[in-house]
């Protein structure tokens, strides 16, 4: 993977949140990666539950300071950074007070989803594109983790299908068991419309479960990789359907050469 330039967008990160099957594959394939010299970005939301002065989170000033659009309302994009202890790998944090201010991640005391987790799930999207392009880092490969960050693929593939950085840029999605039996807001189809994107795109969105979201990034995705040994059956079919290239469930203490090939011989050939 030398020289490979790879972007990580995940929902959650070790060590700044606790550890998942997520979480951690979200950190040891990058690390990986950038242990065989290539290049990475990790790219997540800054949680308030994230403790910014233990793992030194600062702003990133030239970063910050546009306003992203959602569902016609100007939302502020503040982007801080960090480094991982001895691994010498930065991470962006993308924030925003009124999206990932509250002291939780996805839920409040009593289990239930944030209502607006739609509208964080795009502008987290849309925040890390708008960054990276401010970064002007046009990666190989990027690699998208966890529910939170599955609107990315569409929104590359169609909102952003002209920005000419990402022209080369090839999209890998792993599909996790880990989500939510709820649904997201029915407004969320809505709401993506408003950026122009068809509904043909999104039609399954029209009730927005855990696997509906996953469909719709599996859809926009150029290869796909299994994250967990058992995943929803309707999400197996349609890895099979999407007759992409699809690298089964690896364990975390042996997927390195699959990972490595998979990239190399899948993804970039």
């Amino acid at each position: 993977m030398k020289d490979k330039r790879i972007l990580y967008v995940s929902s959650e990160v070790v060590p700044y949140l606790p550890e998942t099957e997520i979480s951690s594959m979200s950190f040891e394939t990058p690390r990986m990666v950038n242990q065989q010299g290539g290049q990475i970005r990790i790219f997540m939301p800054r949680y308030g539950n994230i403790n910014e002065r233990r793992h030194q989170l600062h702003e990133v000033i030239r970063l910050s300071g546009i306003n992203l659009v959602i569902n016609d309302l100007d939302m502020p994009l503040i982007i801080k950074v960090a480094s991982i202890p001895k691994e010498r790998i930065q991470v962006y944090f993308i924030d925003n007070d009124e999206y990932f201010k509250r002291k939780a991640t996805f839920t409040d005391e009593n289990g239930n989803l944030f209502e607006d987790n739609d509208e964080r799930a795009i502008f987290f999207a849309k925040g890390v594109i708008e960054t990276v392009k401010k970064l002007n880092w046009s990666p190989d490969i990027i690699h998208v983790h966890g529910w939170l960050a599955s609107l990315l693929p569409l929104y590359l593939k169609q909102f952003y299908k002209d920005e000419p950085l990402f022209n080369q840029s090839k999209i890998v999605t792993s599909v996790y068991s880990q989500s939510f039996d709820e649904t997201l807001n029915k407004d969320l189809i809505n709401k993506i419309k408003f950026d122009g994107i068809e509904e043909d795109q999104i039609k399954v969105l029209e009730n927005p479960t855990y696997s509906s979201l996953m469909k719709v990034a599996i859809d926009q995705s150029d290869a796909l990789i299994v994250g967990s040994e058992d995943i929803p059956e309707d999400l197996t079919k349609h890895l099979k359907d999407s007759k992409k290239p699809v690298l089964d469930y690896q364990p975390k203490d042996e997927f390195s050469e699959a990972y490595t090939n998979f990239y190399n011989n899948d993804v970039l050939s």
